[in-house]
C-alpha cells in the first residue's frame, strides 16, 4: 500500500509542474493576444472577430489528441478566449482612461 501512495505523491507532482507550465503558456498567450489587440486598435481594424476564435478552437479541436474530447478542448479554450477578450477590453479601457487625462 505504500507504495502505491508514492505513486500517488509522485503522480501529483507531475500534475502540479504541467498546472505551473499551464499558468505560464496562458498569461503569455494573453500578452500576444493583447499585443495583436494594440497593434488592430492602430490600424483601425475591429478587435473582436468572432472568425478567428471559432478556428482558433477548430484548430485546438483537430490537434487534440485526447484523452479529452473534442468538444472538452472547446469549452476550455472558449474559457481561455473569454478571458483574453476581457483583459484585452479592460487593457483598452485602461488605456483610453490613461488618453483623456
Amino acid at each position: 500500500m505504500q507504495k502505491e501512495f508514492q505513486q500517488i505523491a509522485k503522480l501529483r507532482d507531475k500534475i502540479d509542474e504541467i498546472d505551473r507550465k499551464m499558468v505560464r503558456l496562458i498569461n503569455q498567450r494573453a500578452i500576444y493576444a493583447d499585443q495583436i489587440g494594440d497593434i488592430k486598435r492602430k490600424l483601425g481594424l475591429p478587435v473582436y472577430v468572432p472568425e478567428r476564435e471559432e478556428q482558433v478552437i477548430e484548430n485546438v479541436k483537430k490537434n487534440n489528441p485526447g484523452p479529452l474530447s473534442a468538444e472538452a478542448i472547446g469549452r476550455i479554450y472558449e474559457r481561455i478566449i473569454d478571458e483574453s477578450r476581457r483583459l484585452e477590453r479592460e487593457e483598452m479601457e485602461r488605456k483610453q482612461n490613461k488618453h483623456e487625462k
